[in-house]
């Protein structure tokens, strides 16, 4: 990287390869590079549009891989991941959802393994369907190498695991819990692990995985490359990184709190009895082509998903207490359209890459703001549009007005036309009114909006 200085216009310019910006901030500190994409402008766009996979030290069957799947330029944390990673240090990476997070990381270091040999990278992830879906991404960008990787979670037998173990692989994704138990049972060791990928880390810790992580981690040798991902950065993964990670490179994509600018937001108010009902209606007046629904809880989930199939609505359910066999069942049906909805906990929310996603409702208004800005990211996925709805009765005010803090941003309050709602007070103007710059837009009246939004 070149770093120089145009003294008339007092703006520095940064070099990276082939990629060039101008900063307007003469204090800038890090001189990495890994600089904050958002506070950088193109200076050149002919440099960016000539960007490609080629212009990295990722090798050929690797870059033929990827170009196999239909990808041609890298994404923004690609391009300042690649170089990281292929040179061995440590990293930190936050970014949004859809942002090629995966690849980021899958892609140099199928370069780094180079040929099969020893179980050498672990990638840990929270959920079985991450682990899947990272599980199959390597396969997919490794096809043209010798290189080989297997998933190792729970829901299912051992069996095929242990076989995959005993064959020999190069990668393991796993998740913390059956990951333990191949440990203990000896199936497999981490003497010859040298890099560390520990995805959606503020999910695990969410879940409650970090005393796992942790005892996983120490099992590791120290001389190690250590790649940790998180969709936000809260102050408990800084000391977790603090501990796993030594001198990492921060690279971090976008705003951290915001949701995608490819959505449209919408808030529905409505009485608790009522929410079901206008659901139906929502998606009766909406041209979507697939709508993502979440509720707060299991049991709510296979209440909402019953009701829709009796609206003659093709419905896919997903959370914790369906089979490993149902979750995928469901998950394939919904990315190949066989299911127009799918209903979901937050399990969802996370990282599960469901291409096509039109709309996300939902049902329930999350607990905690982050749930927020990881629900709607299953939608506008990719820089395209999406809408995402929220329908809120009274008690959900608070947690609102939370998310709204946390975006820094008010989301505007609709109401359908001819829906005959039931008095609440949502509908009182001081109820609605005042906040911040709302997202989106649209004819206005008391916070509401009347009429269908032109698509």
């Amino acid at each position: 990287m070149r770093i120089s200085e145009d003294k008339n216009a007092k703006r520095f310019r940064w070099s990276i390869g082939v990629m060039e910006w101008w900063s307007n901030d003469e204090k800038q500190t890090r001189i990495t590079p890994l600089l904050h994409y958002s506070r950088c402008v193109p200076c050149r766009a002919s440099y960016l549009r000539s960007v490609s996979f080629n212009n990295f030290d990722l090798s050929a069957e690797v870059v033929r891989g990827v170009q196999a799947m239909g990808f041609a330029e890298p994404t923004p944390i690609q391009l300042r991941a690649f170089p990281i990673i292929l040179a061995g240090k440590d990293l930190i990476g936050t970014a949004q959802t859809g942002t090629g997070k995966t690849a980021a990381f899958a892609l140099p270091i199928l370069t780094l393994l180079g040929h099969h040999g020893k179980f050498r990278c672990l990638v840990l992830e929270p959920t079985r369907e991450l682990a899947a879906q990272v599980e199959t991404a390597f396969r997919d960008y490794g096809r043209f190498t010798d290189l080989r990787a297997t998933v190792v979670h729970g829901g299912v037998g051992y069996g095929k695991q242990r076989e995959e173990l005993k064959r020999g692989v190069d990668v393991v994704i796993a998740t913390p819990g059956r990951l333990l138990d191949h440990l203990e049972q000896g199936t497999l060791h981490f003497r010859d692990v040298t890099i560390l990928v520990l995805d959606e880390v503020d999910r695990m810790l969410d879940m409650g995985f970090l005393p796992d992580v942790r005892r996983i981690v120490e099992k590791i040798s120290r001389d190690r490359q250590t790649l940790l991902f998180s969709a936000t950065l809260p102050p408990e993964i800084e000391r977790l990184a603090a501990w796993v990670l030594r001198e990492p490179e921060l690279v971090e994509i976008g705003v951290r709190r915001s949701p995608a600018e490819t959505v449209t937001h919408a808030v529905y108010p409505v009485a608790a009895e009522q929410k079901f009902d206008l659901l139906m209606v929502l998606l009766e007046r909406t041209n979507f082509d697939s709508a993502l629904i979440f509720s707060r809880t299991k049991h709510g989930a296979d209440r909402i998903a019953h009701k829709l199939k009796q609206g003659n609505h093709s419905v896919a359910v997903l959370h914790s207490n369906r089979t490993q066999r149902e979750r995928i069942e469901a998950l394939e049906g919904f990315k190949s359209g066989k299911y127009e909805v799918m209903v979901a906990t937050d399990i969802a929310a996370r990282g599960l890459d469901i291409a096509g996603v039109s709309h996300v409702i939902n049902y329930d208004v999350p607990e905690h703001p982050e749930d927020y800005v990881h629900r709607i990211g299953r939608t506008g996925r990719a820089q395209n549009v999406g809408d995402a709805f929220t329908l809120m009765n009274g008690e959900e005010l608070p947690s609102l007005q939370a998310i709204e803090h946390f975006i820094g941003q008010k989301i505007p309050r609709l109401k359908l036309e001819n829906f005959p709602y039931i008095y609440t007070v949502l509908f009182e103007p001081e109820v609605i009114t005042g906040g911040k710059r709302a997202i989106g837009g649209g004819r206005t009246h008391r916070g509401y909006s009347f009429g269908r939004r032109r698509r």
